[in-house]
């Protein structure tokens, strides 16, 4: 059987190796750390275990699966778990916190779920309605907001690439004409706190890709838009994942074992400018080699490995520089008691200098023996996201990547205050902080980040390369891929690990039959016929109509502006006349 080298073990490089090892392949995975699952992993809190107890929990920042996951939610199906899978892990956040400064009066709660009924379209409007309600958007900027996301749900691929790739977010949305809590929520909120990218940068085409696809699936029938894990990442999912993989055929002869060389990084991968020839791995003798490469590894570490030779025999591995990569990272805090004041999900902060969101781990950690680590006093975690190291903190006057590590958890404390009632966190019942290690203060002048997050800009499309490359062995399995999700996620480190074994698959001559399953981002049967007229029209070179095919009457109603849309519109008021609320 041939034999692949999987280098890097974080999400990307795990699922690669999962569904190499299910077809059979020898695989062998290389990672730099000691510790597999990358950026996804939790680690333990150095020397914080006391009279035999384990160390606390701390994560590389807290995990978040919306719905529209599909490819990692199968994935997480076929690793089994006590008498299940580690997807039962994965429980409903129900509820999204708005917070803004000066405290609990204007705190914002969302839902995330809205009950049974097919109007998932009218209830998507119904969401954005609210939302705007809630928020005193104005209603002509709300109904401006409702025709752009209805303009590229009715968009065919070919425009979505064309035009609103080459356009940002905030162009998009018409932002600097707009007012100032439209900007400060519909433009910049979500996107800044979310995946820590700027309206300014991110392009239109992923913004509203993803966007619809969160607000969807609260409007579905058994929506999850937003899903935790109920225990730390690497205890509940990684660890159990790994020891699946490494598990001995003679225990599961449908599948091949992975093997696992933890502490070794690549330094180098040879070219002859055809094909990958091998790769020199530090702590391993030699040049390790195999039939098939498969590089699981984040942009900016595989940038560091092109050579001449690379770029030559695969010219699109020379743009990569181009993509922009940011500080996303975790810091957290511990509690005596459970922060039982705070939402089941997500906050956002959403006057933070460096953009924070949180969640109380507790709350969906409920079988977890917290009481177990530490020294036994910890009740509750506060998993705080800093997604903002570049905007000057007002009481500081500087940004976080120039600050010290006690200057960033005191600001980051003091930034939540400054969002919540101050009996919601009270520093009486604070036990300890942590802040991800990623961050490296050996140099107080100029921090470094060893992790950074792949960020969307608009034309980035265009740098990012095929799971598939033109050299014949080589393979691309990270959220730097090509893939249906466009963002840096999990979701896309998956999917662009399913695609470069397929590319292997397709190589050894493997019938389609045996290809790992892909899917596309799913949107509104409802709004398909006018996503094909669009399509009839961009391929026949016609532009398309000035006048948009939804625009919205002065009590936000959905009105259409040609006859297709005049009777989708109808149709929507027709169920949304039977909804209840």
């Amino acid at each position: 059987m041939a034999s692949v080298a999987v280098l890097g073990g974080g999400i990307g490089g795990l699922s690669a190796a999962h569904e190499l090892a299910k077809r059979g392949f020898d695989v062998t995975v290389y990672e730099a750390r000691k510790e597999l699952g990358g950026k996804a992993r939790s680690m333990p809190v150095p020397n914080t275990g006391m009279d035999g107890r384990a160390d606390l929990p701390g994560e590389h920042g807290f995990r978040f699966f919306p719905g529209f996951y599909r490819h990692l939610d199968a994935t997480m199906e076929e690793i089994p778990y006590a008498s299940g899978c580690v997807k039962d892990n994965l429980t409903q956040a129900t509820e999204m916190l708005l917070a803004q400064s000066h405290g609990s009066s204007n705190e914002i709660l969302a839902p995330l779920k809205f009950p049974s009924s097919p109007g998932d379209v009218v209830k998507m409007i119904r969401f954005f309605r609210m939302i705007a309600f809630d928020l005193a958007i104005p209603l002509a900027e709300y109904a401006a907001f409702v025709e752009r996301v209805l303009a590229f749900l009715t968009s065919c691929d070919e425009r979505r690439l064309a035009e609103f790739e080459r356009q940002s977010w905030w162009d998009f949305l018409d932002a600097d004409h707009r007012s100032a809590q439209f900007q400060k929520f519909l433009a910049k909120g979500m996107t800044r706190s979310l995946v820590a990218a700027r309206a300014e940068e991110m392009s239109a085409r992923t913004g509203a890709a993803i966007l619809t696809q969160l607000v969807q699936d609260q409007a579905q029938v058994d929506g999850k838009v937003d899903r935790v894990l109920d225990g730390p990442t690497s205890e509940v999912w990684i660890d159990p994942w790994v020891r699946y993989l490494a598990t001995p055929p003679a225990e599961q002869p449908w599948r091949a074992a992975v093997t696992f060389r933890c502490g070794h990084p690549v330094t180098a991968i040879q070219c002859d400018g055809r094909d990958i020839t091998g790769v020199t791995v530090e702590g391993i003798p030699g040049t390790v080699t195999a039939d098939y490469y498969v590089a699981a590894v984040p942009v900016e570490k595989l940038v560091r490995l092109l050579t001449t030779q690379l770029r030559a025999a695969e010219p699109r591995l020379g743009y990569l520089h181009r993509l922009t990569t940011r500080w996303m990272t975790g810091a957290m805090y511990y509690f005596d008691v459970p922060l039982t004041a705070f939402p089941p999900g997500h906050a956002i902060y959403i006057d933070s200098e460096w953009a924070l969101t949180s969640i109380a781990q507790g709350q969906f950690w409920r079988d977890f023996p917290l009481a177990d680590r530490g020294d036994g006093r910890v009740r509750d975690v506060l998993s705080v996201d800093i997604s903002d190291w570049d905007t000057c903190s007002k009481r500081l006057g500087k940004p976080a990547r120039q600050c010290t590590e006690e200057e960033i958890l005191d600001e980051v404390w003091e930034q939540l205050l400054d969002h919540l009632d101050h009996g919601e966190l009270e520093e009486k019942h604070l036990l300890s902080r942590f802040l991800d290690p990623a961050i490296d203060f050996r140099d107080p002048g100029k921090l470094a980040n060893d992790e950074p997050l792949l960020i969307n800009t608009k034309r980035s499309w265009r740098y990012r390369p095929d799971a598939t490359t033109r050299i014949p062995n080589f393979f691309l399995a990270s959220d730097f891929v090509r893939g249906n999700t466009d963002l840096a996620t999990m979701e896309g480190a998956n999917e662009a690990a399913r695609n470069a074994v397929n590319g292997i698959l397709a190589k050894e001559g493997r019938p389609a039959t045996d290809r790992c399953p892909t899917f596309r981002l799913v949107e509104p049967a409802l709004l398909r016929p006018l996503r094909y007229v669009d399509e009839v029209l961009w391929r026949s070179g016609r532009r398309r109509p000035k006048r948009p095919a939804f625009a919205t009457d002065a009590s936000g109603r959905v009105e259409g502006t040609n006859p297709l849309s005049w009777f989708v519109a109808r149709g929507l008021r027709a169920v949304d006349a039977v909804l209840p609320g």
